[in-house]
């Protein structure tokens, strides 16, 4: 399904849209750049606890305000930013949207969407850019290396270590692990098995939560005894989708402290933060679309300010030209965490500090104090260079 919407006072119109500008206007002329909102997430399925769902609008919202912020600072330089926004229902619908898009001139994209479905639109669309801003696979970073795709979403990877340097200073060494049972589930909780193992804990005991009744109750009455174990000092839940994990706060056999998808959480963005400009950023948000923002809106906000900000600084809308730009270390951004972001060279991730959070506040941010890299500290969240087999510095998208 197909969505045009009208964004920031601009009415895109695809029939009579120009074609993306590949050189600098002359003077006095407008650099009209274009880029498109790709979005398709797939049906969570039933779920045993009462979760809040994710907006159905995440990321979209963040994208059409990075429109909007983009414009206030580009009128100054005479460019005109405009949002094309896909709702697509099914993935085969997304793609076809995304190669019409592509027929028509569009080459700068931010993407919400699965990994297996980003990496069909990235080879669909060798000679554009894409931001992920949906997908927070570790093999996009390792193992499966999309030339043209630039990662502003955490990594799972990034969110564990974060998750796990702030436990190693509490000294919450001792680690039960309780993981779900979906793919999802599967691959956070190796992200983990990942960070336990490099930050010096020790998991005493892992537990599959492989209960299917779908009586709520069950989850309440068997947690007390299923959380059972040798002595730990934090339970570590894997459960993405909130199948489970909402009960296992104060329904543990060990009063002990929850973090990992429940609990305390290791995320891109939460409401709770508020310092660094990031409070602005927030009330911008939520005058826009009338709720909080998320770690998807996030990511999608900084991706198109990524581009908008390779755009300022180059005056041209090339996607080959913005992603040499962006991939060189040579343009940090203000993402109203306190740090520069830049993107990392090998992986096209950006480097960000990871809050860590509960419902309603902040704990801490991560990368700890202590925390050491000939580099960068943000580098010490997720995959370095020598554990990528990602070279995008080196290679033509």
């Amino acid at each position: 399904m197909r969505h045009f919407v009208q964004r920031a006072g601009y009415l895109i119109a695809l029939a009579c849209a120009p074609l993306v500008a590949t050189a600098a206007p002359g003077p006095g002329e407008t650099l009209s750049v274009r880029i498109g909102y790709l979005g398709y997430r797939p049906d969570p399925g039933p779920l045993l606890s009462n979760v809040i769902p994710e907006p159905i609008d995440a990321g979209q919202r963040g994208a059409e305000l990075a429109i909007i912020d983009s414009n206030t600072t580009g009128r100054f330089l005479k460019h005109s930013y405009t949002l094309t926004t896909i709702n697509s229902d099914t993935p085969e619908q997304l793609l076809e949207d995304a190669r019409q898009l592509h027929r028509e001139g569009l080459r700068l994209f931010v993407v919400n969407a699965p990994a297996a479905n980003l990496s069909q639109l990235a080879n669909a669309m060798p000679n554009s850019l894409l931001i992920n801003a949906g997908s927070a696979s570790d093999e996009l970073r390792t193992t499966n290396c999309l030339a043209n795709v630039l990662h502003t979403l955490p990594s799972r990877s990034m969110l564990a270590d974060a998750l796990a340097q702030f436990l190693a200073v509490r000294r919450w060494n001792r680690w039960l692990l309780i993981s779900g049972p979906t793919p999802e589930d599967q691959t956070y909780a190796e992200a983990l098995r990942r960070a336990a193992k490099r930050f010096g804990h020790k998991i005493i005991e892992e537990k599959p939560w492989s209960f299917d009744n779908d009586q709520r109750r069950t989850a309440q009455a068997d947690m007390p005894l299923f959380t059972q174990a040798d002595d730990y000092d934090v339970v570590v839940v894997a459960d993405e989708r909130g199948d489970f994990g909402e009960y296992v706060p104060y329904h543990t056999w060990l009063p002990r402290p929850v973090v990992g998808t429940q609990g305390m959480t290791p995320t891109g963005w939460h409401k709770t933060v508020e310092t660094y400009g990031a409070a602005q950023l927030q009330k911008r948000f939520e005058a826009l679309a009338n709720r909080w923002m998320n770690d998807r809106d996030f990511a999608a906000w900084i991706g198109v300010r990524s581009l908008a900000t390779a755009i300022t600084k180059l005056g041209v809308t090339d996607p080959q030209t913005i992603r040499q730009v962006s991939l060189s270390d040579t343009l940090p951004m203000d993402g109203f965490k306190g740090r520069k972001l830049t993107f990392r060279p090998w992986n096209g991730q950006l480097r960000q500090p990871i809050p860590l959070v509960h419902p309603r506040g902040l704990v801490s941010n991560s990368p700890q104090d202590g925390f050491l890299h000939p580099t960068s500290e943000l580098d010490t969240l997720g995959f370095d260079r020598p554990e990528s087999e990602c070279r995008l510095s080196e290679a033509k998208s």
